[in-house]
């Protein structure tokens, strides 16, 4: 599998959303349980500034995969994961310098 390896410039955002089943009953009682082994997804929020050919190879990598293929990622401090990105946003900063906004979000194949 490869290895999604450029580090994101700014401060990245983490969501995670657990996968939780709710059953809700009268007078405001519910009932919570897990859904699943694998609960707890990430998702990051992250954002590369490059000179243009980086952002040239990011954008081609992720073109390339497609959001079907999976790919792996480390961010930095937090285990290694399966991730798909499913959207990212390029934007043109200056001249010879562009900008890829883009969300990771963890899988288990």
């Amino acid at each position: 599998m490869l290895a999604f390896t450029w580090r994101a410039t700014y401060d990245a955002s983490r969501v995670i959303t657990p996968r939780v089943k709710v059953i809700k009953f009268g007078d405001g009682y519910e009932q919570r349980q897990g859904t699943g082994i694998n609960r707890q997804p990430r998702k990051y929020s992250l954002v590369f500034k490059r000179i243009s050919s980086e952002i040239d190879s990011i954008d081609a990598f992720l073109v390339a995969r497609g959001s079907v293929e999976a790919f792996n990622y480390t961010h930095p401090g937090h285990a290694i994961g399966v991730f798909v990105c499913r959207e990212w946003t390029r934007t043109d900063i200056a001249r010879g310098v562009d900008s890829i906004s883009a969300t990771f979000e963890e899988v288990f194949e």
